[in-house]
């Protein structure tokens, strides 16, 4: 991909298309995310018949076990990309923290929309903050990045896991079984739920996961012009940040079953300066692996450069011990 951070997306060469198909899980965030692409696409093409087809994913089907212990988050892509295969969809749309950071064969990430709030947040119904929760107190959440920093901070605090989607996260807290549970803000945000926000944690040392409030369309290589018709959604700063968190991603096995944070911003004083903070830690938040880079960034090549000197950073703190399956 060679636009730059000055440029403009690329122009449509193809007609404009007559009908659209968008892949999406049923969760309520989920079918938030496909509307507003669909709405997005009809104000781009007003004559396309935009649909949605809603699908259940493995991944929404097994709530009993961690999704490091299960396959990861591929559970949440997969049956999505087997709809595009089939040509019952032309795109599936995707929280972007769940989407694999090595693409298959065959399909593309083909557009990076606006980022909403990248955030973790703390959810309760009784306590303002971590620091107000008594000892023993449970603490829901899905991710082993936020368990590592949790345990690290408050050894004091029992971590449990916690699955489903977010109204059923919710509802496992309202119901008593957990004293607070961290979400990412995005979810809340989209679904009007912003005022369960008790607190928002800070990036230091709350670093999100790579591309945590982005959203990503994947459609497949052999259609050009489905990516072509995407090309406007693209947010580029959007898509350079999330590229060289990507990059530091895929270098270190990304996955599920690693504690990973990576997380870049652009610089306030120059447009074109990207910062990006990195970690990878034990679960039980005994080690930890941090990095920070900088450097001027106007393509996706500047990004991914970027990335893997982070990646590289990383390895060399000895950050390979703190991973499973990743050559030593």
């Amino acid at each position: 991909m060679s636009q730059t951070l000055n440029s403009s997306p690329p122009s449509t060469t193809s007609a404009t298309p007559k009908r659209l198909v968008i892949a999406s899980r049923e969760s309520r965030l989920a079918m938030w995310q496909a509307e507003h692409v669909r709405d997005c696409l009809k104000k781009l093409y007003p004559g396309c018949d935009v649909q949605i087809l809603g699908m259940t994913t493995r991944g929404d089907q097994i709530l009993d076990r961690a999704l490091s212990k299960v396959g990861g988050k591929g559970l949440f892509v997969k049956e999505l990309e087997a709809a595009l295969e089939d040509e019952r969809a032309d795109l599936a749309v995707h929280s972007l923290k769940d989407v694999p950071m090595v693409m298959p064969e065959g399909f593309d990430l083909s557009c990076v929309m606006a980022r909403e709030d990248a955030r973790d947040a703390f959810v309760s119904n009784d306590f303002a903050s971590l620091e107000d929760l008594p000892k023993g107190a449970i603490v829901g959440t899905s991710s082993l990045r936020r368990e590592s920093v949790l345990r690290a901070k408050f050894p004091h605090l029992e971590i449990q896991p916690l699955r489903g989607n977010l109204d059923t996260r919710m509802s496992k807290l309202d119901r008593g079984e957990y004293q607070a549970i961290i979400l990412a803000a995005a979810g809340l945000k989209r679904l009007g739920l912003e005022s369960r926000i008790r607190a928002y944690l800070p990036y230091d040392p709350y670093t999100p996961a790579a591309g945590q409030g982005a959203l990503g369309i994947e459609t497949l290589s052999k259609h050009p012009n489905i990516k072509q018709w995407l090309a406007p959604l693209n947010d580029l700063p959007t898509l350079l940040a999330v590229s060289a968190e990507r990059m530091v991603s895929r270098q270190l096995g990304g996955s599920c079953e690693v504690p990973l944070a990576a997380y870049a911003t652009w610089s306030k004083d120059q447009a074109d300066q990207m910062q990006i903070r990195s970690f990878v830690a034990s679960t039980d938040g005994k080690a930890i692996c941090l990095a920070l880079g900088s450097a001027k960034v106007k393509s996706i090549d500047d990004a991914e450069s970027l990335g893997l000197a982070v990646a590289k950073d990383l390895l060399a703190q000895g950050a390979a011990d703190l991973i499973p399956n990743i050559p030593k």
